[in-house]
This record gives C-alpha cells, structure tokens and sequence, in this order.
C-alpha cells in the first residue's frame, strides 16, 4: 500500500482555529515560578523569587487565575463551568 505523505501532513485546522478550540469551554492549571507570573499577569505585585504558584488558563493560554493552591485553581474552573484538560 502506497500512501501520498502530502495529503497526511497538511493540518486539520489552521492555527487561528486551533487558538479558538475550546474557548470558553476548556481551562488548564499551570505551575508557575515567581518570575513567570510577572509575563503572564503584569498587574500582578512583585513576588518572592523561587515561590511556586498555580495559574488557571483558558485553552488559548490566557491567564484566568493565580493562586497558591492546585485544587483551588481547578475549584475555581469547576465554578465557571469550565473542563479541565491536562497538558503533557
């Protein structure tokens, strides 16, 4: 059997909508250090270096949420009716 590796390489869906998939719909919690909570949420203060953190982001990888607390963050996504996916 022959297959045409062309016609299996072109993507389903353009990266416009695969940034849309899910939106509303799915959120993912992401452990976070200090100096990466300042690019995710500017108006977030200036925390402890080496504090670890947990943001909730939408499926586009905006930020939602920051907590100190892994099941509040995912608490909070339940609230809003939001399915938790998991990111490997």
């Amino acid at each position: 059997m022959n297959f045409d590796i062309k016609h299996y390489a072109e993507p389903a869906l353009d990266v416009a909508e695969l940034a849309n998939l899910g939106l509303g719909q799915m959120a993912y919690v992401k452990p976070v250090e200090a100096d990466e909570v300042a690019r995710l949420f500017p108006q977030a203060p200036k925390l402890q270096p080496g504090m670890r953190l947990f943001a909730l982001l939408s499926a586009s990888g905006e930020p939602i949420l920051l907590t100190d607390n892994h099941d509040a963050a995912i608490a909070n996504a339940w609230a809003h009716d939001l399915t938790m996916v998991s990111l490997h």
